[in-house]
């Protein structure tokens, strides 16, 4: 079944009986959580103990250096695969406390010391320019990427993604999750496990010698046959020791990046995000917040990945070999 078959629960009227069977009026049951997502207030940024070792940026701000190698030699890739781990344990464990009424800030403050408990550095946490806020990324329905944890609280039938990255023995573990809070209508439902594809598909396209174009192809198409659009202007990236390197890979076809070929040892994200309408963004003033332009939903998943001889290796699966509480 596409998504061009399922209904649309923005068209209801406020005075149509709710699309979950409850009997009340759209309005007073599920009609809240498709209004616009509004900014909330952001609290303040959060102490890292002395003794936890801190990226470049974690004091002063700024971004990756860009001018690194996507080749990591052993010693890297076994520090990846160990931080990975602890980043996916992170993101279920938070993706566990999602739940109406639980704010995104108290969200961001479970993550903030999980990283800690780990031994890591929560790595989103004053990286750019502006620093980023907070200690994990919390994008609610229409909020593409880059949400700031805030003290609005989640609805019953919204969608939120979760974007943490673990920063610890020199190097980074990025990992993200779409989740669904309460009941929540079937073509967002829809959406969120076609997103989860187009990762597993991008996932597929991974291997020594093949143009990284391949990754986005598959993703793309995967999509579009199921009625959905690709976000552009966010792409994975190349990761390491530093958050972001010059390595970008795009989740669209684009024929220059058949140039760009994928050999043993790279490691890289792949974090498609897949919207129901417009895939075109704006930014909200807090200059992080990036949001589609009709404010229909949207939703990403992501691994870290390292290219092997024989095809991907996940990076950032879980201990027990899962998907890190993946919904299905």
């Amino acid at each position: 079944m596409t998504s061009t078959t399922l209904a649309d629960p923005a068209r209801l009227k406020a005075n149509n009986p709710c699309w979950c069977g409850s009997g009340r009026k759209f309005k007073r049951c599920h009609g809240p959580s498709l209004e616009r997502v509004r900014p909330g207030t952001v609290g303040p940024r959060r102490p890292v103990p002395e003794g936890i070792v801190r990226p470049h940026y974690a004091e002063h701000g700024g971004r990756s250096r860009r001018d690194v190698p996507d080749v990591q030699d052993t010693a890297t890739l076994a520090a990846m695969r160990r931080t990975g781990r602890d980043a996916a344990r992170v993101l279920r464990d938070v993706g566990a406390a999602i739940a109406p009424g639980v704010t995104t800030d108290a969200l961001d403050a479970l993550c903030h010391q999980l990283c800690i408990d780990a031994g890591g550095y929560p790595s989103p946490l004053n990286y750019g320019d502006p620093g980023y806020p907070k200690s994990i990324c919390t994008s609610v329905n229409e909020v593409i990427c880059h949400g700031i944890p805030d003290s609005r609280a989640l609805r019953d039938g919204d969608i939120v993604n979760l974007d943490v990255t673990l920063f610890r023995e020199g190097v980074h573990g990025d990992t993200n999750a779409t989740f669904t809070v309460g009941t929540v209508d079937e073509l967002s439902r829809g959406l969120v496990r076609v997103t989860r594809e187009c990762l597993e598909r991008g996932i597929e396209a991974v291997a020594p010698g093949r143009p990284t174009s391949d990754i986005g192809q598959a993703i793309q198409s995967h999509a579009e046959a199921e009625g959905f659009g690709v976000v552009r202007a966010f792409t994975g990236h190349g990761v390491g020791r530093e958050f972001h390197t010059g390595l970008h890979i795009l989740h669209y076809f684009e024929p220059r990046d058949e140039t760009v070929l994928m050999e043993p040892g790279m490691t890289f994200t792949i974090e498609p995000m897949i919207a129901l309408g417009a895939w075109q963004h704006r930014t909200w003033d807090d200059d992080w917040t990036a949001v589609t332009t009709d404010g229909r939903r949207t939703a990403q998943f992501e691994h870290t990945l390292v290219v092997t001889d024989d095809g991907p290796e996940i990076l950032t699966l879980h201990p027990d070999g899962e998907w890190s509480g993946f919904p299905g």
